[in-house]
């Protein structure tokens, strides 16, 4: 009777603890990242009559080619943090017959951070149609409304604020590439 009632009892206790170690807060939970990664500095490399080759060297793969509109390329990018809410962000490329790009549309626009967008900065428009053409056409980025600076107090010497802005102030810039136009030969 005793040597049940032990075993039944450290059994108890065994299961607890495997269930408490499934559920454990502490447990490290990996963040998952799935699709095209799409920055507003690739973004801003779109110009309105690229061909597919240019936008394929700047954006990559799409993610989705539909059959059904083979004109259009989408890209998709999701992350999950450490199990918390998933976020999603979605950019879709239209071209037009002669494979120039004509249309933009999704989560990212030409000329605005995410940032200004954020702010409420920028138009709340969120498609950007351009007049087809048989020549690449230069754009420029419209410039967000003024943001009044803040002051701020100077970071003591020798704090980690003070060695972060030393960093900055001392970094290079580095010009972006862009890609040349192609030729394309009759």
């Amino acid at each position: 009777m005793q040597k049940t009632k032990l075993l039944m009892t450290s059994l108890t206790l065994t299961g607890l603890f495997a269930i408490a170690g499934c559920s454990y807060p502490g447990v490290y939970k990996i963040d998952i990242q799935q699709g095209n990664v799409v920055t507003q500095d690739m973004i801003d490399q779109l110009r309105p009559g690229m061909t597919r080759k240019q936008v394929r060297f700047i954006m990559g793969n799409p993610l989705i080619t539909d059959t059904f509109h083979a004109n259009r390329w989408d890209y998709l990018y999701s992350m999950q943090p450490g199990g918390r809410q998933r976020t999603q962000e979605r950019v879709s490329i239209t071209f037009n017959e002669s494979d120039q790009l004509v249309g933009l549309s999704g989560d990212f626009m030409p000329g605005m951070s995410r940032e200004q967008e954020i702010m409420g900065n920028t138009p709340a428009t969120t498609t950007t149609e351009v007049a087809p053409t048989t020549e690449p056409v230069e754009t420029t980025p419209v410039a967000p409304a003024p943001v009044e600076p803040v002051e701020e107090e100077p970071a003591e010497p020798g704090s980690l604020l003070d060695t972060i802005q030393q960093e900055i102030d001392d970094a290079e810039t580095a010009p972006v590439p862009t890609p040349a136009p192609l030729e394309t030969a009759p």
